[in-house]
């Protein structure tokens, strides 16, 4: 188990979300359910958290690119006055913890009803006091407290990180070059995986190495990458077996990068692993034995960080175990989550694999 772990959070008033309480993950978590369920949803909410705690000063922009207030909140601003939120992340030391809420503002923005923080060390028994950031601001204040706890919380916030390799068009950054001094860590988008590859080819051969490994499985064709300084910026190129001729990252299919960007992430150093890794619907464009291998990546990442992954795929379903679950289905205006009873399942589990089981609607996430 990782050693930092987000232990459990209730999110309210987003979107589809009326109310997740007291939501406790596993190390797993693969989220299933019908188109419009809320799986993505789901996921948005911790990117939507990301631009909280990272936008500098830009949140209420964001807000905007989504639609406005009252596009997020859940069924309007008519119905839901506030989003609501509370994050509890597990360390040695003890739970470190942060709640906000964020009301409907005119014309159609948000602001800060409460954000607040704490950190609980590990064996109190007694209730710690909330340290609070105000109220009525519009970015938030977390980020500029100097102190310790809040500085700690929010360094463990932001290693809750949504990755989602969807674009793959001509134009897609991944696609394109991109400087050398930026490959430190993988963008949430793949962006920089040309320049990321490359630092890991010089400064973490073994990494780069496990990583041509689990390419080559899925990709038998494919060689090595060619990556080298072109005036400071990388494209992503590579060599296929039985030819000298070096290919781009512009003849690349998208399943190729995709299945390259999910590999590169997945079987880099664990230490650079986020806390909390979340990937929406990774099986897009990969084949099914593409998708065989990423899913045993993600149970190896597992070891050493959190995994959410939103999911419509039954191939990758059926790599896990029914506790992996969390079944998402749409009741009225509002989406509900729940975790299958395993030892009620057992004689469907003797018969069919945890795919089948969903497939056959036995626990629900179907239309």
């Amino acid at each position: 188990m990782p050693t930092i772990e987000l232990k459990i959070f209730t999110i309210k008033g987003y979107k589809s979300i009326k109310e997740i309480s007291a939501f406790a993950p596993r190390p797993i978590n693969i989220l299933i359910g019908p188109n419009g369920a809320g799986k993505s949803n789901f996921i948005s909410f911790f990117k939507f958290l990301s631009w909280i705690l990272n936008s500098d000063g830009k949140l209420q922009e964001h807000v905007g690119y989504l639609g406005g207030a009252n596009d997020i909140l859940h069924d309007g601003a008519d119905i839901t006055k506030s989003i609501e939120a509370e994050i509890a992340i597990k360390t040695a030391s003890g739970i470190n913890e942060y709640k906000f809420s964020l009301m409907f503002a005119k014309p159609d923005k948000l602001v800060f009803k409460a954000e607040k923080y704490r950190f609980s060390e590990a064996g109190t028994a007694q209730a710690v006091d909330w340290h609070t950031c105000g109220v009525g601001h519009e970015e938030a204040k977390l980020p500029g407290i100097n102190n310790e706890t809040a500085t700690t919380i929010l360094n463990l916030l932001r290693k809750l990180i949504v990755y989602q390799f969807h674009n793959t068009s001509d134009t897609a950054p991944m696609r394109l070059k991109w400087s050398l001094a930026d490959g430190k860590w993988l963008k949430q988008n793949g962006d920089n995986l040309g320049s990321f590859l490359y630092r890991l080819q010089n400064e973490e051969k073994p990494y780069y190495l496990r990583i041509i490994k689990y390419i080559r499985l899925v990709l038998p064709f494919f060689d090595d990458f060619e990556l080298y300084d072109e005036f400071g910026q990388i494209l992503l190129r590579w060599k296929e077996k039985g030819t000298n001729k070096v290919f781009n990252a512009g003849q690349a299919s998208d399943g190729m990068l995709r299945t390259i960007a999910l590999i590169s992430l997945l079987a880099q150093n664990p230490k650079d692993l986020p806390t909390v890794l979340f990937l929406d619907e990774p099986e897009l464009g990969l084949h099914p034995s593409a998708i065989d291998a990423v899913a045993g990546l993600i149970k190896t990442a597992s070891s050493h960080c959190q995994v959410f992954v939103a999911t419509q795929s039954i191939s990758l379903v059926n790599n896990f175990d029914l506790d992996d679950l969390v079944v998402i289905d749409r009741h009225g205006r509002s989406s509900e989550y729940s975790r299958p009873d395993t030892a009620s399942l057992q004689a469907y589990l003797e018969a069919f694999s945890t795919g089948e089981i969903w497939e056959k609607n036995i626990i629900g996430g179907r239309p």
